[in-house]
């Protein structure tokens, strides 16, 4: 198994926007997509990585894909097309050295971290213990911290009947069946991610809590039984969020809440206009800033 990479230098007033559409475009090849900064109010590094059998990289139909992407990425985000370089990896573990970066932290009534550095929680802290990994999710991706934060602050007799779609690490779900004590349900369109949020939830001492289904957001039957929701909870990217805005309104119970993040804060607008057809409107909002960009986590209900 050989691991590598592909990068294209972004300027940095289009880095997000490019990063945000070339994760979108790639969304069904599980790779992972990041973007640093190369200097300070330079340009930023924009990066693919992936591994194949044997020690060539990516096939030529994968590379194909990938080369496609970032052609799409550049005209979403109104920038010259760019060739992206194709680069094998060192033979190293780079979920270890992931895990190794990642530092516990607090937010909202949580405290974050990894199985080998629990840290100093508070002593009423949620603690959520939760390792790098293949899923997305750690909680410090900003639209996961705003997730917490905003679940910290919903009132738990309105969160009875409750969802997290596209759970990823199920992280989302485990902080909630922990600070409420009550089941919940996740779904995921990937069965590596729901194999992980499985883990994650045993790992956490919330297996009984929290059940995790392989699902294009609530379209299983199981998820269909359990509506109508109190919550949902559904960070993922806009476009699919708009997407969804159908099926959410019909899964949701008077008066429920919607929990929505993956958005761009020049996204926002559009996908609060996604839901407004069906009474939904912003009743809580938070911004934090990854790479350079501002994401929104909104807090959306409609009228009992």
């Amino acid at each position: 198994m050989s691991a590598w990479k592909v990068s294209a230098t972004v300027p940095a007033a289009a880095a997000a926007r490019f990063d945000a559409a070339l994760a979108e475009a790639l969304v069904d090849d599980t790779l992972i997509v990041s973007t640093v900064e190369v200097s300070r109010d330079g340009p930023w590094r924009s990066d693919v990585f992936g591994s194949s059998d044997g020690g060539e990289g990516p096939d030529a139909d994968l590379r194909a894909r990938i080369t496609a992407a970032f052609v799409a990425a550049a005209r979403i985000a109104g920038i010259a097309t760019l060739t992206p370089t194709f680069e094998l990896l060192p033979d190293t573990d780079w979920v270890a050295e992931n895990q190794r970066s990642f530092q516990p932290f607090a937010v909202g009534p949580f405290w974050v971290h990894p199985s080998h550095d629990r840290g100093q929680p508070a002593a009423d802290a949620v603690t959520l213990c939760i390792d790098a990994g293949l899923a997305f999710g750690t909680g410090t991706h900003a639209t996961t911290r705003g997730c917490l934060e905003v679940i910290g602050r919903l009132d738990p007799r309105k969160t009875r009947r409750a969802i997290d779609v596209g759970c990823g690490s199920g992280i989302l779900a485990i902080a909630m069946g922990k600070l409420w004590r009550r089941p919940l349900l996740g779904s995921d369109n990937d069965p590596e991610a729901v194999a992980v949020a499985r883990d994650n939830a045993a790992l956490n001492g919330a297996a009984d809590l929290c059940t995790f289904h392989v699902a294009e957001g609530l379209a299983a039957p199981v998820l269909a039984a359990a509506a109508p929701y109190d919550l949902i909870v559904a960070n993922i990217l806009a476009q699919p969020l708009i997407d969804l805005a159908p099926s959410f309104a019909a899964a949701a119970a008077p008066g429920a809440t919607l929990v929505l993040a993956g958005l761009l804060a020049e996204q926002e607008d559009e996908v609060v206009a996604g839901y407004a057809p069906y009474g939904f409107a912003v009743v809580d909002r938070v911004v934090h800033e990854t790479g350079g960009a501002q994401w929104p986590t909104l807090a959306l209900r409609r009228p009992l």
